[in-house]
């Protein structure tokens, strides 16, 4: 959103309206998109019609990327893997006005034929380019709860071996809690769990709640100096990160 993409609620509101449903039928309901998708699908035969609303919608102008600050310090920050849920391509944008090499993964054979070296941008639930491997209605998102997908086995490879850093999200994913989770038990399983990385997630305020369910995954919650605007307080952070790891 903050390069001018709509948000999840501007896609509710156009499933309502292309089902004519009532916004009062996804009342309390915390997965409601999914269903809804689900019902398209359903209902279409298939989720043409909407990926393609979806592609033209979640586009956004590369100049507009170009300028943006977050994305610029994504880049700089040289990250050996960045995975993301979203399905737009703006990350893979940003490595391309900035001049820097990276290697797009949505399946297997990504997996396979990526270069060594670059950033691994993984497309954790899809993307535009291939409809197969968009994870949007209720049946995708059960599906992953099996976590023997090729993307599931890089993550749960990468989060055995190395330091997350979270950001824009919530945690509240139930298909990345159930995840974690197993990641956390096979390092109990293994009688070393005292040597897994630490990871954390940054997050706009502070939840007890959260904050302790986290750290029992060796996830570690940081969030913002108080009153600050959730934006320029990512920004602030990933840049103060740039700035420790030139200096070293």
């Amino acid at each position: 959103m903050a390069v001018g993409l709509p948000s999840w609620q501007t896609l509710v509101d156009h499933l309502l309206k292309e089902l004519e449903l009532d916004p009062d039928v996804i009342d309390g309901l915390n997965d409601g998109y999914q269903m809804l998708a689900e019902f398209y699908r359903l209902k279409h035969g298939g989720m043409g019609p909407l990926r393609s609303w979806l592609d033209r919608n979640w586009k956004v102008a590369s100049d507009r990327v170009s300028a943006s600050q977050l994305h610029k310090l994504i880049v700089e920050l040289n990250f050996p893997t960045i995975y993301t849920t979203n399905y737009d391509r703006n990350l893979e944008t940003a490595f391309e006005v900035h001049n820097r090499p990276y290697a797009k993964i949505a399946n297997a054979k990504q997996i396979a034929d990526a270069p060594e070296g670059v950033t691994h941008i993984i497309k954790y639930y899809g993307d535009f380019d291939d409809d197969s491997s968009l994870v949007l209605t209720e049946t995708d998102f059960l599906n992953r709860l099996s976590f023997d997908s090729p993307l599931d086995i890089q993550f749960r490879a990468d989060a055995l071996g190395r330091t997350i850093l979270f950001i824009g999200y919530s945690m509240s994913d139930p298909n990345i809690r159930l995840l974690l989770h197993n990641i956390w038990q096979t390092w109990e399983r293994s009688g070393h769990k005292d040597y897994r990385p630490r990871s954390f997630v940054f997050m706009p305020s502070s939840n007890p709640l959260q904050e302790a369910l986290l750290a029992r995954w060796g996830i570690a919650l940081l969030t913002p100096e108080r009153g600050a605007c959730v934006d320029d307080a990512l920004v602030e952070f990933l840049a103060d990160i740039r700035v420790r790891v030139r200096a070293s």
